[in-house]
């Protein structure tokens, strides 16, 4: 498992942020994102939340613990797809951030009535998400993260169902 001051190291990498950068954010020097990129210190837990939303990830994935995994259930663990719910994590390159839970009823309904998914400019991150294959995925016993998409313009999709 990758130690927390080789992923902060990454996440800021991967954000194409200097040490700098990160300090001045949170009002720190630049040594101690150094000493937390060394493990010689870690992040005080009152900006871990900041932090991940700099870095696009959860806190949960910032502190280590694994990305959900999809899981396909067998035919007799499976519950009726009407009683389970979409958890759908929308974060746009500009900084809007949507949070939708709903039922898996409602997602079905709107499909097979031809509404269209949209958030943001012109569809936003949603708009090539094919959620009749999602019900499909479903409907076939899979659940927790269907989708994980960065666009190519930053906008990051996150898709569960339980």
């Amino acid at each position: 498992m990758e130690e927390l001051s080789k992923r902060l190291q990454r996440l800021r990498k991967q954000a194409g942020l200097t040490q700098e950068e990160v300090a001045d954010r949170f009002g720190i020097s630049p040594q101690a994102i150094s000493k937390w990129e060394t493990g010689a210190s870690a992040p005080d837990i009152s900006i871990l939340v900041e932090l991940a939303e700099m870095y696009r990830v959860s806190v949960d994935e910032l502190l280590g613990k694994d990305r959900d995994k999809t899981v396909v259930l067998p035919p007799e663990e499976r519950k009726d797809i009407n009683l389970m719910n979409v958890k759908m994590h929308v974060l746009s390159a500009d900084g809007d951030k949507v949070d939708i839970n709903m039922p898996m009823s409602v997602i079905i309904a709107c499909v097979k009535s031809g509404v269209e998914f949209n958030i943001g400019k012109n569809g936003g991150a949603l708009k090539d998400v094919n959620f009749k294959d999602i019900i499909s995925l479903v409907e076939s016993g899979a659940i927790g993260k269907l989708v994980d998409i960065t666009s190519s313009d930053g906008d990051t999709v996150a898709i569960s169902v339980e």
